[in-house]
């Protein structure tokens, strides 16, 4: 079920051009994807891939997120990661991954030219990373 936020988010994104959303990932699927690798995917981030399994977002130069069930798959031996506390869930146009924690909400995008996590690039939970995307995009709105 989508929450009345991510129908917003939702609602928000769709009104702007280069947006593509793929078939949305099952209940099922997400639970199969979590216990064949023994991990818990955000909440938030579940949530959205009960809409889309994964996405484009903000085409051309804009983002790509993975998904559980349609290709691109989440790939959990992406090594474009600080270390194993984290899972590559997406990546922006310009090579850099987009991270969750194994354990928690958060969401972060990984510098791999400098090699770290920007302060101003960790978001909360995936919902407020999807409010934040003009911004990191450089978007006029």
């Amino acid at each position: 079920m989508i929450s009345k936020e991510l129908a917003q988010i939702i609602d928000d994104l769709k009104k702007q051009e280069g947006m593509a959303f793929p078939e949305a990932a099952s209940e099922e699927q997400i639970e199969l994807f979590e216990k064949e690798h023994k991990l818990k995917l955000p909440q938030k981030y579940k949530e959205w891939l009960l809409f889309s399994d994964g996405g484009e977002l903000y085409l051309p130069g804009g983002v790509q997120m993975y998904g559980v069930a349609h290709k691109p798959f989440i790939n959990l031996s992406d090594s474009n990661r600080p270390n194993d506390n984290y899972i590559v869930i997406g990546s922006l146009s310009s090579g850099d991954p987009i991270l969750c924690e194994k354990e928690g909400e958060r969401i972060a995008i990984y510098n791999l030219e400098d090699g770290k996590i920007e302060d101003d690039e960790v978001y909360d939970d995936y919902f407020s990373f999807l409010k934040g995307l003009y911004e990191l995009l450089g978007i006029e709105s």
